[in-house]
């Protein structure tokens, strides 16, 4: 655990416990999204990979413009 983790759950044990748990809460939450988010880029990679390629060969075919 960073020091700066360390020190963050110290102030937050010196809390009540009602504040304590929605800290906590919030703290699973945005895990829970992070998760989600790096689930879901990982999945798309290959989609990803496919739309990149087809941009290229329609650049490549002169099929693409430049916008202003």
């Amino acid at each position: 655990m960073t020091e700066l983790l360390e020190k963050a759950f110290a102030q937050v044990s010196e809390l009540p416990e009602k504040e304590q748990n929605e800290i906590a809460s919030l703290i699973l939450e945005e895990i829970a999204d992070e998760q989600k988010w790096q689930k879901s880029f990982a999945d798309s990679t290959t989609q990803l990979e496919i739309l990149a390629q087809e941009a290229l060969k329609e650049y490549k075919l002169g099929k693409t413009r430049s916008f202003p």
